[in-house]
């Protein structure tokens, strides 16, 4: 169980990641491999409804995913996908991103050895991940127009499917950190944040949500 206050808190950081993107049909789209089958759910969400013509799942494994994913992310996504329907040929794999820097940027270097022309990216990820892969996107790929996607679920509802309400609540602390910090060391463009959202940020992370913080220098 948790407080009030922290399950407002954590509310409100969840609200702020969502960046309410209008999609629309886009050049490409990459799922940003995670713990998370949901993204490639939403990757063949979008290709299923004609949105894009292509997808790049990326991402090796992490802490969080070497057992649940031995075959990596990108691969597990990619078998996801073929479940569901997607051909294999409308499927391209990146199996050694780590980071969401390099989900990017293997993800351009990628494409751009198969002779895709990319202008536009739906840009696939976790809910509470929206706005820090939106800047890295933007950061690193700064002449493609990135439009955000994830699953429409509340945060009660992925608490419910995590099954971990503390794991779930330090990620959401964690990505909100990156956002913070990453710009004044390069890695993301700098996008505002509203007082009460840093605030709740605070005292989520002085309440001990914090298995994943990074160092802050």
């Amino acid at each position: 169980m948790i407080s009030e206050q922290a399950w407002a808190d954590a509310q409100c950081l969840w609200d702020f990641q969502q960046m309410h993107h209008e999609l629309r049909p886009c050049s490409v789209a990459i799922g940003l491999g995670s713990h998370d089958l949901g993204v490639a759910d939403v990757a063949v969400d979008l290709y299923q409804r004609g949105l894009v013509p292509l997808i790049v799942f990326t991402g090796a494994t992490s802490r969080t995913t070497r057992q649940r994913m031995p075959r990596g992310e990108a691969e597990h996504y990619r078998e996801r996908a073929l479940e569901l329907g997607v051909p294999a040929e409308a499927v391209l794999v990146e199996p050694k991103a780590r980071n969401t820097g390099e989900n990017i940027r293997f993800s351009r270097e990628l494409l751009a050895e198969r002779g895709v022309e990319v202008s536009s990216v739906l840009l696939a990820s976790k809910p509470y991940e929206e706005r820090r892969a939106y800047a890295t996107a933007r950061k690193l790929w700064p002449e493609v127009e990135f439009i955000s996607a994830s699953a429409p679920m509340t945060l009660a509802e992925y608490v419910d499917s995590m099954k971990d309400l503390r794991l779930v609540l330090d990620m959401v602390v964690g990505a909100q950190q990156r956002l913070l910090i990453y710009p004044q060391q390069g890695f993301m463009v700098r996008l505002e944040v509203p007082a009460r959202v840093t605030a709740a940020y605070e005292r989520l992370r002085a309440e001990g949500f914090a298995s994943r913080l990074i160092s802050d220098s």
